[in-house]
């Protein structure tokens, strides 16, 4: 055969596998990455892409990189975020000692890496994992022995395997910043760092504003999360070495997946959908719709009803799924044990609070409290133990704060509870006030003290502590009972929201049960809705402002609340008006 054909025969055959296969995935000295449609470079086993492209509306050239074989290009690294090309004659060399540079069409250098040291013939090579690295051509992957990375330097993705952390040795951070918007790829508002001060945790910020931290890393999941989701398509977790901490994950299936920071702060672990042909997200961070602030959570810290005094002695409360105060100024050692832990908080006047490190195998390590108490929660399903320190004047009176059963009934040798202003301390109060509550119940009885009455039994008016009250009393004949009880303590307790009503209290002994609430001067909704002459006093702006006020109510019960409440009974007579004619949801036995 002629060696021209031959010749001939050859270039057609490596053009079309270059065509069948994609782009080569080494940028060299002398194979440049050009802007243009046609030009790109492939990671080797086909997962990514990598080229020039104009993000969302922008004219502007970027050179980015994203998955292959997915019908949706989603950009998930770009190079010259804060430098954009304004045309298309771009174009991306690798150079000595070992530096990507990006040209514009006058053959100025937009952007570029850098290198501590230098090779004599450096290449950059887009890898099956995401990460594009300058190295030393001919030199293997497997050290990581890498001029540098885009891995050290990610835009608003974590991919799997990279590290979203602090390394001690290069005083470096690898953090993500969210887009501007869609069409502007420079970093925005938001950001999501690994911080290390204190005990490892995760934190979103906006600007210099923690809005989000995850809580503390408990070996198994994050301590803070809602919609914490184990799964067996991926492994996730905060490592810790002498050298380094990070958080990062992996994959353990062939689900294409990806964590990025959109525009709005809100952080996805999206995964792809073929029968969608979009993304999915499986994981959303924050998942319970509030931010630093809200009526959702205590930023500010709970206050104290008694000061600590450290020469009488102080006593520790245990608190059980909660989300554990704020570890940036915590002190840490995962050596010690739990009874080491208590020992040297209880020798330190400036201890606030401890708990354990780590749940695994039956808990283990020390995290101590110093100063406030900031940004707790409860989280029912996924909460940690903590032991807040107390005053010792408060342990007579101050026990074991949960509703338990035995033998099928509610008891309590003390057993009036308190809800603290925070919704989440219970406070067991002595029996004398017990038997206050009890002596008042008999003037409670007479005609002009009782309000109503409902399927709970009567309602009756009272004073305690020189505080109008409404006492809600169980009948005998209740056709409600234990599940209903238990349901207005803990439910309303864990509740705070204007447009609810507050239990101040309740009363448990043998059948008796009451629950003390705040007084609401105008009663009930239907007395107004329902009566001729009531009606008159509900002007369409009073009844517009109840109408509204009841749907925030109940926005914050189904959305922004601690718990996910659906209410079940909501009717004008468990509407209850104060003095102002402000609408409070009451009567929570069916929630």
């Amino acid at each position: 055969m002629n060696i021209t054909y031959i010749f001939m025969f050859m270039f057609m055959f490596l053009s079309s596998m270059h065509q069948y296969f994609g782009a080569l995935d080494t940028i060299t000295t002398t194979h440049f990455l050009k802007d243009g449609d046609d030009d790109f470079i492939v990671s080797r086993g086909g997962t990514f892409e990598m080229g020039f492209s104009s993000p969302g509306k922008s004219k502007n050239r970027y050179v980015g990189m994203w998955y292959k074989n997915i019908s949706v290009r989603t950009v998930l690294w770009v190079a010259n975020r804060e430098a954009p090309l304004r045309s298309r004659n771009g174009m991306l060399k690798v150079i000595e000692p070992g530096i990507l540079v990006l040209l514009n069409d006058t053959n100025n250098v937009v952007w570029s890496t850098n290198t501590s040291r230098s090779v004599q013939n450096p290449v950059a090579e887009l890898l099956d994992s995401g990460n594009l690295v300058v190295k030393q051509s001919g030199h293997g992957v497997s050290d990581g022995n890498f001029l540098w990375q885009s891995f050290d330097h990610p835009t608003n993705t974590l991919l799997p395997g990279m590290k979203l952390g602090w390394n001690f040795v290069t005083r470096r951070e690898v953090y993500l910043s969210s887009w501007k918007n869609e069409d502007d790829p420079a970093p925005g508002d938001y950001s999501y760092h690994c911080d290390p001060s204190g005990y490892p945790q995760n934190i979103l910020k906006k600007g210099s504003n923690v809005i989000y931290r995850s809580g503390v890393w408990n070996g198994l999941r994050f301590g803070g999360a809602r919609n914490s989701r184990d799964s067996t398509f991926y492994r996730y977790g905060i490592f810790s070495t002498k050298t380094e901490v990070y958080f990062g994950y992996n994959l353990t299936s062939s689900v294409i997946a990806t964590f990025i920071l959109n525009q709005n702060g809100v952080a996805q672990l999206l995964t792809w959908g073929d029968g969608e042909q979009g993304w999915v997200p499986y994981l959303v961070i924050p998942g319970d719709n509030s931010k630093i602030g809200t009526k959702a959570d205590w930023s500010g810290g709970c206050v104290r009803r008694t000061e600590l005094n450290c020469l009488q002695g102080d006593v520790f409360l245990k608190y059980s799924q909660i989300k554990l105060p704020d570890t940036r100024n915590c002190w840490s050692n995962v050596t010690l044990t739990l009874e080491e832990c208590k020992n040297i908080c209880s020798k330190n006047c400036s201890c606030m609070a401890y708990s354990n490190a780590d749940i695994r195998d039956g808990g283990s390590g020390c995290l101590l409290w110093f100063k406030d108490l900031l940004d707790i929660r409860q989280i029912p399903k996924g909460g940690l133990d903590i032991y807040i320190k107390v005053a010792a004047s408060e342990s007579g009176i101050l026990a074991d704060h949960k509703l338990e059963k035995s033998n099928g009934k509610l008891v309590k040798s003390l057993a009036c509870i308190l809800a603290s202003s925070v919704g989440v301390i219970f406070v067991i109060l002595s029996l004398l006030i017990y038997h206050r509550i009890r002596k008042k119940d008999l003037e409670l009885k007479k005609k002009d003290r009782k309000i109503g009455e409902g399927g709970f039994g009567p309602v009756y008016k009272g004073i305690l502590e020189g505080q109008e009250i409404a006492v809600k009393r169980l009948s005998r004949t209740s056709t409600q009972g234990e599940n209903e009880f238990k349901n207005e303590v803990i439910y309303i307790a864990k509740l705070q929201h204007r447009n609810l009503v507050k239990i101040l209290g309740c009363c448990i002994e043998d059948e008796e049960k009451m629950l003390i609430y705040e007084y609401l001067h105008n009663g009930s909704l239907d007395s107004f809705i329902f009566d001729d002459t009531q009606s008159k006093v509900l002007d369409w702006p009073k009844r517009f402002h109840i109408i509204n006020s009841i749907a925030r109510g109940v926005m914050y019960l189904h959305q922004d609340s601690q718990l996910r409440i659906i209410h079940r009974d909501l009717k004008a007579n468990n509407i209850l008006l104060d003095k102002d004619m402000n609408p409070k949801i009451s009567d929570f036995g069916l929630a």
